[in-house]
């Protein structure tokens, strides 16, 4: 069948909408009509002159080939198809292929590649099913090769597992056979360019004004801080956005596994880690980059997610006089952080008895606050809890305030309260000796 004759079988009714939920995928004469195109606009096109071209210009010059190539084709197509066509070549060419419109959707927090015909995004909470397909695996391995080679990291059978960071920061993980039997699949959590603050959040109800105003406060008056919660429970959103009281004045070195942290003061050293290259040489792990940092006179710390021996170094980092230090940390609740912080350091071959390291621990972390995911999609600040010290050998907290879950409206959304929990903590002399002074009464308020 002629290539015409292929494409108007592949064309009859109306275009679906990128985004838009279908359980079927597109015919395989639409990808193969499309793969036939791009390697002849690959042919066509003067790649290395393409280096000097601003992106306005490459798009037009792309266009304007794939318009002639369909016109020597002889394919009748339909304004709108034939944009469409163009569009989509472009993406093949210079960005992730079919992921292009999601990442273009502000809406999109998740996007899932469970295999070429099956792609979840998750808007407001909930997660959707989207007509986006891939032409097949090996399709989706060339999407994953590009994201992973961007930032120098490799994934082949040898590494089958990689995490990968976008341009914009937004987080990649990616796992190929023979890991995943079914085939490739793709994960990416989105950060958008500008990241949340602390107002964006009090306006989505993430947390009160009142809130807000506190957790300030301890991030000026150096306050040791771990934000604690689950998977895609907005860890690293809070965080960001805690950052931005940090005074521009001080020197900041950010620490993750993979860069997604958006720093908003000037005076940022940003370090990543390195995985192993194909010699199984060369490895840099988040400890190897804590012991770095202290000797590059920080005055903050901040580490991205601490999951196992780096805890050791961190502790002894909030303990050696760099205050105000800030991480984030997997628990369903903070006595769980304080559990898990204890474990980590006790996988590190530290040969402490478990009263020294309890010990550490309260020494370091001044305030764990509390985040988690409701059933409606809904992200909340639902503690913060103040690390008092030991008693018995036991972690003793005070939890400042916290939320109170009340039920589901009719809407099926949560419905809570935030309620304090009377008691002032030890840390308001901490903000006081800082100039930093809450109104009277600020923890009698019974709820907000």
């Amino acid at each position: 069948m002629a290539l015409r004759d292929r494409l108007k079988t592949t064309n009859s009714g109306p275009v679906p909408r990128y985004g838009e939920a279908s359980a079927a995928p597109k015919p395989n004469g639409y990808h193969e009509i499309k793969a036939r195109l791009h390697g002849m606009l690959i042919d066509r096109m003067d790649l290395a002159q393409l280096n000097v071209l601003t992106p306005q210009e490459t798009h037009v010059q792309v266009a304007h080939i794939a318009n002639a190539l369909l016109t020597e084709e002889d394919l009748l197509l339909s304004q709108t198809d034939r944009e469409r066509l163009v569009e989509e070549l472009r993406h093949e060419l210079f960005g992730l292929g079919p992921l292009e419109p999601l990442l273009a959707d502000p809406t999109i927090s998740d996007i899932l590649v469970n295999s070429p015909h099956q792609v979840y995004v998750e808007r407001g909470g909930k997660l959707e099913r989207t007509n986006v397909t891939f032409n097949d695996n090996e399709h989706v391995i060339r999407v994953i090769e590009r994201i992973v080679t961007s930032v120098g990291r490799r994934i082949d059978e040898g590494s089958p597992m990689v995490d990968a960071r976008l341009p914009d920061g937004s987080r990649v993980n990616a796992v190929i056979p023979p890991v995943m039997l079914d085939g490739a699949t793709l994960s990416i959590r989105r950060f958008g360019a500008q990241p949340l603050r602390i107002n964006d959040l009090i306006r989505k109800g993430a947390l009160p004004l009142e809130i807000a105003q506190l957790l300030e406060m301890c991030v000026k008056a150096r306050l040791n801080i771990v934000v604690s919660g689950g998977t895609g429970a907005g860890k690293t959103t809070l965080l960001n956005s805690l950052s931005a009281f940090i005074p521009s004045s001080e020197r900041i070195v950010t620490i993750e596994d993979s860069a997604e942290l958006l720093m908003q003061q000037q005076h940022v050293l940003r370090m990543e880690t390195r995985p192993p290259n194909v010699e199984g040489r060369g490895e840099i792990t988040q400890r190897d980059l804590v012991k770095n940092a202290l000797r590059m006179r920080p005055d903050r710390i901040v580490v991205g997610e601490v999951r196992s021996g780096e805890a050791v170094d961190m502790l002894q980092a909030m303990n050696t006089g760099h205050d105000g230090s800030l991480t984030t940390i997997h628990a369903n609740t903070p006595p769980d952080a304080l559990t898990r912080l204890e474990t980590m350091v006790q996988m590190a071959g530290m040969r402490m008895s478990d009263g020294a390291i309890r010990q550490q621990i309260v020494a370091a972390i001044d305030l764990i606050v509390q985040v988690a995911r409701f059933s409606d999609g809904t992200r909340r600040v639902t503690s913060l809890t103040e690390v008092q010290g030991l008693k018995r050998k036991q972690f003793q907290t005070l939890e400042i305030f916290r939320y109170e879950r009340q039920g589901i409206d009719e809407q099926e959304r949560v419905v809570g309260r935030f309620r304090f929990g009377g008691v002032r903590p030890h840390f308001a002399e901490r903000l006081a000796a800082g100039g930093l002074f809450l109104p009277p009464g600020f923890f009698d308020e019974p709820t907000l």
